[in-house]
């Protein structure tokens, strides 16, 4: 069985639709984010600190490869794994890419006390330029796009399962 990578910004629900996606078609489920941190033996926030961006994306794009041999797999990205060009190729070898989409009212509203996320520690309108710059990526990048804007996990884990 072929895996699903779910690609997206921050707070796009990747990470809880991924858990439940995995369960409902008997796949192995991967957080990049977590297997980095697990991998570092440190948090991500340690890690920008330490290594900066460049230092967290270089690692993202070695477990990315490391996760290539696998089969049977939901992979939830980070929201920067888009920022480096070579991860597309990784990616779609891995299977269908999905791209939850999640507008940034939204986003705000689900990260409004999260304080595990360095980027988005940053002022409002350097996160709406984030934004705005990984959007026309998300969608090239993307087999499928889904809206998780007002949708509960089990309604947008339904159209993945309707789309792959």
């Amino acid at each position: 069985m072929n895996n699903i990578v779910l690609i997206g910004f921050m707070g796009s629900g990747k990470s809880s639709v991924g858990k439940l996606l995995a369960e409902q078609t008997h796949r192995t489920y991967i957080d990049l984010d977590q297997k980095i941190e697990e991998d570092a033996g440190d948090s991500i926030p340690n890690i920008f600190k330490k290594e900066g961006e460049e230092g967290f994306r270089m690692r993202e794009t070695e477990v990315l490869r490391e996760l290539s041999s696998r089969d049977s797999t939901v992979i939830s990205t980070g929201g920067g794994i888009v920022e480096r060009e070579e991860n597309l190729s990784v990616l779609k070898e891995h299977g269908p890419v999905i791209y939850l989409h999640a507008s940034f009212e939204e986003i705000s509203a689900r990260l409004q006390e999260d304080e595990s996320r360095p980027l988005w520690s940053k002022p409002e309108a350097e996160r709406r330029s984030l934004l705005e710059k990984r959007l026309p990526v998300y969608k090239e990048w993307a087999d499928y796009l889904v809206n998780t804007d007002q949708k509960s996990i089990d309604d947008v884990v339904a159209e993945i399962n309707s789309l792959i």
